[in-house]
């Protein structure tokens, strides 16, 4: 049985086919994840937007349904920070963003500007909230199936370069592992 998201009427929906989802979703509730904020993740992206020099920061869990932000990052300023844009979120629907396209591939995404590429550009979060770069990284835990995604965003095209791709691989790997060693306790993840 293969996971198919819902189609908004009106829209090409370039979502990739996820079959996982279902297992997903299984590990997230058993690890207790992907249901409400973390304020540890909260914590690991701030550093993370920090460390990237980036508005956004996210620890993302995907399930059959929609995205959740489990650590988030915003701009602070209000509306002016954000391009005039609405503040994001801690859900989104399955086809919001880019996270989705790392979870089914497994691989980190990088794009740099996200006009240069058609699948992409269309997407909703460049015209609601304003994202023009992405860089991200999946989160695969002991079992190798990826649980979601840890990422960064911004509102103007910027060159992640080859340390940015290394540095978002890295963190993955580094929560990954934290989450591993906390599973049985739980957070917060130090």
């Amino acid at each position: 049985m293969s996971y198919e998201p819902p189609r908004p009427a009106g829209r090409l929906l370039l979502t990739p086919e996820d079959s996982e989802a279902p297992a997903r979703a299984r590990r997230l509730r058993g690890l207790g994840l992907g249901a409400r904020p973390e304020p540890a993740l909260d914590a690991f992206a701030a550093r993370l937007a920090e460390v990237a020099g980036a508005p956004y920061a996210m620890v993302n869990f995907l399930d059959e349904q929609r995205q959740f932000f489990a650590g988030l990052h915003t701009p602070q300023g209000g509306p002016a920070a954000r391009g005039g844009k609405p503040e994001m979120g801690r859900r989104l629907p399955r086809d919001y963003g880019y996270c989705p396209h790392v979870v089914v591939r497994g691989r980190a995404l990088v794009l740099e500007d996200v006009a240069d590429y058609p699948r992409f550009a269309g997407n909703p979060v460049v015209d609601e909230f304003g994202i023009r770069s992405y860089l991200g990284a999946p989160l695969v835990d002991t079992s190798g199936m990826v649980l979601g995604t840890v990422c960064v965003a911004d509102l103007t095209p910027r060159s992640w370069g080859r340390a940015g791709l290394e540095t978002i691989k890295a963190t993955a790997a580094d929560l990954a592992g934290r989450l591993q060693r906390h599973e049985a306790g739980g957070f917060p993840v130090p």
